[in-house]
């Protein structure tokens, strides 16, 4: 095939996108090339290859390759999201390469088909005429709000042996499903505004009893801006370690981050408490403008003191333990979460009832949720929304 063969040897020259030739999909698009040379066998087989490729992610060849070359983290693209200029050579190569790329992903599967000796059915993908470079363009001009490489493509994260890894599926709530506790979720929405705006953010502690949706005000928060450059990176407290090393990578990101931490709390024992100190104090090592730590803990002190811990000789013991249990004082923003009374419970429940569906009075829903909260141990959002879940599974 003349024309696949042409664009094969054009790709060769890609530089600023050399990463997309080690592909699969685009490998076996362009092992197309010499369907001719091939037997019937194997060039059906080649064919079907490179579809079973591609569908998975998308029955749009044209769409899928633009994905790649969008979510490619290049040197292009990262001096662009630093601000800087990559001169007249590089934006040449970029536009070249962009127009191989565009030719490459008009390439049809009837183009490919009519050199197969074959009978039998190939499945067919889809192309579009698109313009690769002014897309491109326009995203570079949009890079602070979209990000680049994985950033592109997802907006939460966890860490997993030191790297970063995207969660694909995550909780998708937002901030009008959360009911009560208006105050505490403008607190947290104003703080992150405050750091997406450029402006002075801090680092916020959410503490309080169990179930009152500290964890999921985080994510809403992060779910509502993440259109507008924001995301959500959730470390488990044995990673803090890692902070400072995380921080410098991320630090050079056009994005604004949140680094969560869940349930936090030491013992006086603990390796971790370091790295978390040196980003609350904005040591050198751990200091960016782009980031902020969001932690959540049940203890307002976040250490878990024995008496024990007080006894023996050791001169500086007090000054040791006073010092892990004054590091809640470091965060800039504390918020805090309390269980709430007979009548604010009620009204979560009657509100999510109402998110959820049901078809029950209200004077029904507040018995159900009554009830739920006596046997789970108390009054929470959480069991407000464990009885609302009840409730709509009986409907069904």
């Amino acid at each position: 095939m003349d024309k696949l063969a042409s664009l094969r040897r054009s790709a060769q020259s890609l530089t600023i996108f050399r990463r997309l030739l080690a592909t699969p999909t685009v490998k076996r698009m362009l092992s197309l090339a010499d369907i001719r040379e091939k037997s019937v066998e194997e060039a059906v087989s080649a064919y079907a290859d490179f579809a079973a490729s591609l569908f998975p992610h998308s029955l749009n060849w044209s769409e899928y390759l633009l994905t790649l070359v969008l979510e490619d983290e290049n040197f292009y693209m990262l001096k662009q999201a630093q601000d800087e200029n990559p001169g007249a050579e590089l934006e040449k190569c970029l536009k070249e390469e962009l127009d191989i790329l565009g030719r490459l992903s008009r390439v049809t599967g009837e183009e490919i088909a009519r050199e197969i000796d074959y009978e039998g059915h190939l499945p067919r993908w889809q192309t579009d005429d698109i313009d690769f470079y002014s897309v491109y363009k326009q995203r570079m001009e949009e890079i602070h709000a979209h990000g680049y490489g994985i950033f592109a493509k997802y907006a939460a994260f966890v860490v997993e042996d030191g790297e970063l890894v995207p969660v694909k599926h995550p909780d998708d709530i937002r901030l009008s499903q959360l009911s009560g506790y208006d105050r505490e979720h403008q607190e947290v929405v104003d703080n992150t505004r405050a750091l997406l705006k450029g402006l002075p953010a801090a680092n916020a502690l959410l503490y309080g009893d169990a179930g009152t949706g500290k964890s999921t005000t985080v994510k809403a928060v992060a779910n509502e801006f993440k259109n507008q450059g924001l995301r959500l990176i959730e470390l488990k407290k044995r990673q803090l370690h890692q902070i400072p090393k995380l921080v410098d990578y991320l630090s050079r990101n056009p994005l604004k981050f949140i680094l969560f931490i869940d349930d936090l709390s030491f013992t006086k024992d603990d390796d971790d408490f370091a790295a978390l100190k040196a980003i609350l104090e904005g040591s050198v090592s751990a200091k960016a403008d782009n980031l902020v730590v969001y932690a959540t803990s049940n203890r307002r002190h976040l250490v878990k003191e024995n008496f024990s811990d007080r006894e023996g000789d050791e001169i500086h013991k007090n000054d040791t333990i006073e010092e892990m249990i004054s590091l809640s004082d470091r965060f800039g923003l504390t918020i805090t979460f309390f269980k709430p009374g007979k009548d604010k419970y009620l009204d979560i429940a009657r509100d999510l009832s109402k998110q959820y569906g049901l078809k029950i009075s209200t004077a029904e829903v507040d018995a159900a949720a009554e009830r739920f909260a006596l046997s789970r141990g108390g009054r929470s959002p959480r069991v407000a929304k464990q009885c609302v879940e009840h409730l709509k599974a009986l409907e069904a």
